[in-house]
């Protein structure tokens, strides 16, 4: 789909240091699927019906989603982001974040008798539960994952210590000290580059031919067609946008896709951290946004392009997404 954008500046405009501005036509190819999943939809929408169900102030523990726009947007409503539960009193409501919490943490709200709400991806509850069947058959685990993520640390933390390793790498699974004949099992978090993943997965299994794994991937549909949407870009571009947060898998993921293939990539927030100079000799740009990235974001994003170079902008569609979510029965009843 072909549709031009208003360019906002004069052909004779000059950049803030004194040079003209470039005003070669650039081509803005957009990355569908981008921004918002169906579990980052429902995290949020969790925290703005708990509000509305017992009044602020809600207390959200963790960033709902790795993203400052909505996070500050959440905070204006009503509600507090902590890190822990003893920052939270025990007579206000608390909603855990779409990354998932260890099976500590809402045993410690009950033993308060705390009011949780849990915002958990579904896909990332379906892990934990897988973890649970493998623990069940007396399999270690074998977790593939990015040390230090929310997520990871709420995987792990539904079993007790010792029942899954955590490894990053090919050069990692090298070092795993367990025998061959071992009862062992895999899984991984959802949020990871499908390329690095599979090349992790195919050293395990060549290394344990007996591991067990999940029968459909744990790496959700959403990062994947993300990433395929990078793909179908990228080797078009001279240069892709990623918008999203630092601390955001997804987002970082989306990077190194565009990279591997060829093309540089650059990580924003949002749209005053484009540097012009960037743009200079670009004369393909591509743009797409992780799953915490709200689609305003992105319009910011072309806007302040379209104050600097007259574009042309096309939506490139890898995939269509329908899934839904349901939010917990406590909050629909």
């Amino acid at each position: 789909m072909n549709a031009p954008f208003p360019n906002s500046s004069d052909s004779g405009s000059v950049e803030p240091g004194g040079s003209p501005a470039d005003q070669t036509p650039l081509k803005l190819l957009i990355a569908a699927p981008r921004g918002f999943c169906a579990g980052v939809d429902r995290a949020i929408e969790i925290v703005e019906k708990a509000i509305e169900r017992y009044g602020a102030p809600v207390y959200v523990r963790h960033e709902i989603v790795h993203n400052k726009y909505v996070v500050n947007s959440l905070k204006a409503q009503g509600a507090i982001f902590v890190e822990e539960l003893d920052e939270v009193p025990d007579d206000a409501p608390v909603v855990f974040s779409a990354h998932g919490v260890p099976k500590t943490v809402p045993a410690e709200a009950e033993r308060r008798n705390m009011i949780y709400v849990d915002a958990t991806c579904p896909l990332v509850s379906k892990v934990h539960r897988q973890a649970e069947r493998q623990i069940e058959k007396q399999r270690h685990i074998i977790f593939v994952g990015h040390e230090g993520h929310p997520e990871v640390i709420g995987t792990m933390g539904q079993v007790d210590e010792g029942q899954m390793t955590l490894v990053e790498t090919v050069e990692d699974v090298d070092k795993l000290p367990f025998d061959t004949d071992e009862e062992l099992a895999y899984l991984t978090q959802t949020t990871l580059s499908v390329d690095d993943t599979a090349e992790v997965i195919a050293a395990l299994e060549w290394r344990y031919p007996n591991i067990s794994g999940p029968k459909a991937e744990d790496i959700c549909y959403a990062t994947s067609n993300r990433q395929a949407a990078v793909k179908q870009i990228a080797r078009e571009c001279d240069l892709l946008l990623v918008i999203g947060a630092p601390n955001s898998s997804n987002s970082l993921r989306l990077v190194e896709v565009a990279e591997r293939l060829g093309t540089p990539g650059q990580l924003i927030q949002r749209a005053n951290e484009i540097d012009p100079v960037w743009l200079d000799g670009v004369k393909t740009l591509g743009v797409t946004a992780g799953a915490s990235a709200p689609e305003i974001l992105v319009r910011e994003v072309v806007k302040k392009i379209s104050s600097l170079r007259p574009v042309m902008e096309e939506t490139i569609t890898a995939a269509e997404e329908k899934m839904v979510f349901k939010l917990p029965r406590q909050l629909t009843e």
